[in-house]
């Protein structure tokens, strides 16, 4: 929030980027873990942001916009910032266990419902090499829970979908179970914390 702020030559001091953060998550930001409140004015945007990569753009800023004391600018930034590798942080579990998935030769899909290219993040993060698939939904023309999706994962990895397992953190990506895939849905975490991934481990090797 600062670093946005900053670049629309605002600097703010701790108490207005908390009471920023938690006005805009309070509409339903990435990683607020709130509905997003969506008006009907960028509804549409909405419905196809992860399909197009303009409505994208379109519905997150007008969602951060509408936040009580959103100033000029600040949601074009805040976008910015959320689409560059610099403004993610990885679990502090996930590098661990995804070296310990690799090691026991398990091939790794990202199934994502996304409106960008999420492969320079997952770069910085030191994450892209592991994964051997991508699915992004802005590419594959499907959103997760859509079934086609998930089966276009499985295609790609070579693996029979009762022998798949989805883990992700919403209740889009259970719809994996709709082909037959095991799913495992992490709980709401902030970035950077220990969020459970050890569980993934444990669910393989026993197999169910």
């Amino acid at each position: 929030m600062s670093l946005a702020a900053e670049s629309c030559g605002r600097r703010l001091d701790p108490l207005a980027v908390t009471a920023l953060a938690d006005a805009i998550g309070a509409q339903g930001w990435l990683g607020s873990g709130m509905e997003p409140r969506v008006r009907p004015d960028f509804a549409d945007a909405w419905a196809d942001r992860d399909l197009d990569e303009e409505a994208h753009r379109e519905a997150f800023t007008a969602l951060a916009a509408q936040a009580h004391g959103v100033f000029e600018g600040l949601a074009e930034a805040l976008y910015d910032r959320m689409a560059s590798p610099e403004g993610w942080v990885a679990f502090a579990d996930t590098i661990g266990t995804l070296v310990s998935l690799k090691a026991q030769g398990y091939p790794i899909a990202l199934v994502s419902n996304i409106g960008f290219d999420a492969r320079p993040i997952l770069r910085r993060l030191g994450i892209d090499r592991f994964i051997d698939e991508w699915v992004l939904s802005y590419e594959v023309g499907y959103c997760k829970p859509d079934e086609k999706i998930f089966y276009a994962a499985c295609h790609a990895l070579d693996v029979e979908p009762g022998r798949a397992l989805m883990v992700g953190d919403s209740m889009a990506d259970a719809g994996a179970a709709r082909i037959g895939a095991r799913c495992f849905l992490l709980p709401h975490a902030e970035a950077g914390r220990i969020v459970g991934l050890d569980a993934v481990l444990r669910l393989v090797r026993s197999g169910c």
